[in-house]
């Protein structure tokens, strides 16, 4: 069969949010992926290379450039591409949109967390940032919580506005310490490269999605925070020794890997799970190759069945 062409405009209004985090979690009772990870630096300037393999999904190939200096010349930040191949004979099944599978697999990979993590009645919803993640994440968390509002925050009130316009129901919020105690969920998509959510602004209760983080040279959280409450990962391979916001606390003895109670291959044995109604629970969103697979999958099946 010709490999498939999809782009994001065709693709994307045959997706559904609930659909996908299912599908996540049931991809992740198959054999455990195979994956690797490879980044070249140029100052600020960043190409992560990312593979996987899963015994009967088969084989993705992802190469992400990410250049924090494009907004100023009207480009996104982030770009790149995704070949997804066959686990029978290795042929080239699909092309899929780099903005469409991203989108999809990074807000995505948060939601499934937060549907196991967060309080089943959270009703108030925090964003912190508003680049390109946070509109996603505004998609993706209303879809799981319809009946939730929603505020945002950023270093730079315009951009945050913006978002907040394009979705009625969404507020700016001027004050990040202020906003966070008043969450339920609080969920950080920066590039910042130290912390900007604090401990002590946490209370019980909280659920914290840490995304934005992907170097190991950056964090979102400050050590109070990444401690704050029991600690959930996507994957502990593409997470522990490969991100700041983990690689760095464990080096330092803040942090030990045991900590990390459980990743999403935990879900069928229950551990990825809130154990109460008081705890905070914190996800930290790595965001590997595999869950690009996983989605690529749920993705080109939506596609075909179009």
């Amino acid at each position: 069969m010709t490999a498939r062409i999809i782009p994001f405009d065709e693709a994307e209004p045959l997706l559904d949010w609930l659909a996908l985090t299912d599908a996540l979690a049931e991809d992740h009772g198959k054999p455990k992926a195979e994956i690797t990870d490879g980044f070249l630096y140029r100052g600020e300037d960043t190409l992560l290379n990312r593979a996987a393999w899963i015994d009967g999904l088969g084989l993705l190939v992802k190469s992400a450039t990410i250049f924090p200096g494009n907004p100023g010349h009207g480009q996104p930040s982030v770009n790149g591409g995704a070949c997804l191949y066959s686990d029978t004979d290795g042929t080239l099944q699909a092309v899929v949109d780099f903005h469409l599978l991203t989108k999809w697999k990074t807000a995505g990979d948060s939601l499934l967390a937060a549907r196991r993590l967060a309080r089943p009645g959270s009703r108030k919803i925090l964003i912190v940032g508003a680049g390109t993640v946070a509109a996603s994440l505004r998609e993706a968390y209303g879809a799981a919580f319809p009946d939730a509002t929603f505020t945002i925050w950023n270093r730079t009130t315009s951009k945050a506005e913006s978002i907040a316009a394009a979705y009625p129901g969404t507020t700016v919020a001027a004050d990040l310490a202020a906003a966070v105690p008043e969450a339920d969920i609080i969920t950080c998509a920066t590039m910042s490269r130290g912390p900007v959510i604090r401990g002590a602004w946490l209370r019980p209760g909280q659920h914290l999605d840490l995304i934005g983080a992907f170097r190991p040279d950056m964090r979102e959280a400050d050590d109070a925070a990444i401690t704050a409450g029991r600690l959930f990962v996507d994957s502990r391979d593409s997470t522990i020794s490969h991100i700041g916001e983990l690689k760095d606390p464990i080096a330092r003895g803040v942090l030990s890997p045991g900590d990390v109670v459980a990743d999403y291959y935990d879900l069928a044995s229950g551990r990825f799970a809130r154990a109460s109604d008081d705890e905070i629970t914190v996800f930290k969103n790595g965001g590997g190759a595999h869950l690009d697979l996983m989605t690529a999958r749920y993705i080109l099946a939506a596609w075909d069945a179009r």
